[in-house]
């Protein structure tokens, strides 16, 4: 059998995406980096947290769009209750909005899944050493984007009527009265520059807002 010539001391990685082939891929590729050991590999937002406890990663490698709990709001989670471990971002949508989110979240590093994974290795290394590592292209992207014009509420009340929800059923989910419900709908519909609900959505999705 080969020996497995890792350091005494190997970077400790815990992996969170949703797609099966894209996560297997990752780990595996990540495993051939003699100091990298990924060791959790989780399908849903919601067992990061759980599963960084257990097992203490040096370093957490976040999808945003997971199943339960988003990676943004994992990465803050993790900020307070596993505050030694370093977050780094990897999506496949390096949408402006997204990457403020993630450093107002406490990401170190925010990267898209179309670099070399030679890139993605050294990017580990970096945010262990203290280093931020965003994009350059998403970077300026984002500056020039500016931050999201929509409220905490207004953003609420957008994701609420994602699933076709009435105007009854968003205020009775988010314990508001339906008149408030309409005017942060009006509200977001105007800051979007949009006609409906459903492009209000669609654009402050496009943008990373949500």
């Amino acid at each position: 059998m080969p020996q497995d010539h890792r350091p005494a001391k190997s970077v400790r990685v815990l992996l969170a995406e949703d797609q099966g082939m894209m996560r297997g891929a990752l780990a595996l590729l990540l495993g051939l980096e003699a100091d990298l050991e990924v060791v959790a590999q989780v399908a849903s937002g919601d067992e990061i947290v759980g599963r960084a406890l257990e097992c203490r990663p040096d370093v957490a490698l976040l999808d945003i769009e997971l199943p339960g709990m988003t990676g943004l709001d994992a990465a803050a989670q993790l900020r307070d209750e596993v505050p030694d471990c370093r977050v780094l971002i990897l999506t496949t949508f390096g949408r402006p909005g997204y990457l403020r989110r993630a450093m107002e979240a406490g990401a170190a590093g925010f990267l898209v899944k179309d670099g070399p994974v030679e890139d993605l290795a050294e990017s580990i290394r970096k945010v262990l050493r203290g280093e931020t590592v965003v994009d350059p292209a998403l970077a300026a992207a984002a500056l020039s984007a500016g931050p999201s014009p929509l409220t905490a509420r207004e953003a609420d009340v957008l994701r609420a009527s994602a699933d076709g929800a009435t105007v009854s059923d968003m205020a009775a989910r988010l314990h508001l009265s339906e008149s408030t419900v309409r005017n942060y709908l009006s509200a977001a519909i105007g800051k979007t520059s949009t006609r409906n609900r459903a492009e209000a959505l669609r654009e402050a999705r496009q943008q990373g807002w949500l």
